[in-house]
């Protein structure tokens, strides 16, 4: 048996999809297993992640994302974006779709530029800044000290520390953020962003993933938490360019957060099981 797939990268956070519009292809309770296997860079395929495409009762399709660890994860906006270019090149949908996640309902917008790149606007709803909602111990909207650090947070889907520095390049991150990943105040964990101010209406960050448990090249949820953050605290306005290490996205606050920015397709192939 052989199973198709398609690698697709936003930014760099890479993923494989599977597509399951026509029947179930991996068994649900294989799914965190298959996903540990293929997403291993030596022995399987690599990927930071699998997607998993199915019909919706609700919306036009389905998501659902496993990672290395093999745990799932509510939502992914990198994600989200490469499975978008994948039904829209395939005219599952047209260039406006609604995609069902365990994080809600994510209205997406898409289109090819004049040279050929993808474009993908995910409206990623409200971002939620109670420490009931991210979830993480205390009440209001949560702060913390660690390490003479400032952690701040918030849930764009998944929860998200934010912590702002004065030079992210110089941040040693696999020594810094595990210990506030998995922190006893997140109850589930949380990813962990490191955020430097560039100017009036700009970052630059670095995102360290919980299910990933290593940093990644971009983090769409975390430039929405971190450019959140940074306008909820005074510190940016409404729309903030983000400069994650695979490349810029643009995150716009208004009634709700929308994030924008590209999905490329990398190769496709097939998996003998």
């Amino acid at each position: 048996m052989e199973i198709p797939f398609v690698k697709l990268q936003g930014n760099g956070n890479d993923f494989v999809l599977v597509d399951e519009m026509g029947g179930l292809v991996i068994p649900d309770e294989m799914k965190g297993e298959f996903s540990r296997f293929y997403c291993d860079r030596r022995f399987g395929v690599g990927a930071d992640g699998v997607l998993f495409l199915s019909p919706s009762d609700s919306c036009d399709v389905r998501m659902r994302l496993f990672q290395p660890d093999e745990s799932e994860a509510a939502m992914c906006g990198n994600g989200i974006r490469c499975l978008a270019k994948y039904v829209y090149d395939s005219d599952i949908t047209g260039e406006e779709c609604t995609v069902e996640t365990q994080a809600g309902v994510m209205a997406v917008t898409m289109s090819y530029n004049a040279e050929g790149g993808f474009t993908a606007t995910i409206d990623m709803g409200p971002a939620k800044f109670s420490s009931s909602e991210i979830p993480a111990k205390g009440e209001g909207d949560f702060s913390m000290e660690y390490n003479g650090l400032t952690v701040y947070a918030a849930n764009t889907g998944v929860p998200h520390a934010v912590v702002f520095v004065d030079d992210v390049a110089a941040v040693n991150i696999t020594e810094v953020a595990p210990g506030i990943r998995s922190h006893p105040v997140f109850p589930e964990g949380a990813n962990v962003n490191f955020v430097q101010c560039d100017g009036t209406d700009s970052i630059t960050i670095r995102t360290f993933e919980r299910g990933v448990e290593d940093e990644t090249y971009s983090c769409g949820t975390g430039s929405t938490a971190s450019a959140a953050v940074a306008h909820h605290l005074g510190k940016m306005p409404s729309t903030v360019h983000v400069q994650t290490q695979g490349g810029p996205l643009t995150i716009k606050m208004n009634k709700t957060v929308t994030m924008e920015g590209p999905a490329v397709t990398v190769f496709g192939g097939f998996i003998p099981l």
